[in-house]
């Protein structure tokens, strides 16, 4: 076998790779579309912290991470990406270090920033699949506009106290709804963050790893995702509920653009 690009996957690419590959679902060509595809992550916190690292040990080929804050002690508690060593430097370049730590071929694109409306537009156009992993209202409707408009799928989960929730905006299809769809951009809703509402360590990783399931499955072009169902997991019970969700009519951000 040959280490030569022409020829597919290189050796060394089949042996890291090779329990994904056995996987009917994916095999070859499916691992080739992970190392092709570029997943644009927004935040490198509790949430952030398991999809960055399951994107770059699954082999998506550039993860653009965007956060613009810096590694805190008290975040050490639950997101995974950072340690101690790493207090007082950027999210993003913490989380970069952890995935080139298991898998240094992925590329990594830091950016130490809070990306407004104009930003997101500009990142999101590039990305096969947007993975929202912020803490506040408006940064989501902001990262799903810009899904909207380009048509690219967007993961969105969120997760405070014991109470997490995830599901994916993909309006390429017609009935699918849009983040706004179920959460109307003029609705108020207060905003309760992990510094003064808490937050059990494992549930932001239980939500960011199906986070990361389903923007695999998305870069892969397997399996179903989450569109059109939003998924609650009560961490005290450890229960699941599930809504089924449809566009609404006079949706301001997608109704326009069907």
């Amino acid at each position: 076998m040959s280490d030569d690009p022409e020829d597919g996957l290189s050796d060394a690419q089949l042996l890291r790779y090779s329990r994904h590959i056995l996987l009917d679902e994916i095999g070859v060509d499916g691992q080739a579309r992970l190392l092709a595809g570029h997943a644009l992550v927004i935040g490198a916190g509790g949430l952030g912290s398991p999809v960055a690292l399951y994107l770059g040990t699954a082999g998506v080929g550039t993860i653009t991470l965007v956060d613009h804050d810096t590694v805190d002690f008290t975040n050490l508690q639950r997101q995974i990406a950072h340690n101690l060593a790493r207090v007082g430097q950027p999210k993003v370049t913490s989380a970069a270090q952890s995935i080139a730590a298991i898998n240094p071929e992925v590329r990594v694109i830091t950016l130490q920033e809070r990306a407004d409306a104009k930003r997101l537009d500009e990142l999101v156009a590039g990305a096969d699949v947007v993975v929202d992993c912020c803490d506040n209202f408006a940064t989501r409707q902001a990262v799903n506009a810009a899904c909207v408009a380009h048509r690219k799928p967007l993961v969105s989960g969120a997760a405070i106290g014991f109470d997490g929730q995830i599901s994916v905006y993909d309006t390429r299809a017609e009935a699918n709804p849009c983040y706004a769809c179920i959460f109307p951009p003029e609705a108020t809703f207060e905003e309760v963050r992990c510094a003064t509402m808490g937050v059990f360590a494992p549930l932001v990783g239980i939500i960011g790893t199906v986070q990361a399931a389903e923007a695999l499955k998305l870069l892969a072009g397997i399996g179903s995702s989450l569109a059109g169902r939003l998924q609650m997991l009560d961490a005290r019970t450890m229960e699941w509920h599930e809504i089924r969700m449809q566009r609404a009519p006079h949706c301001p951000v997608c109704a326009a653009r069907r």
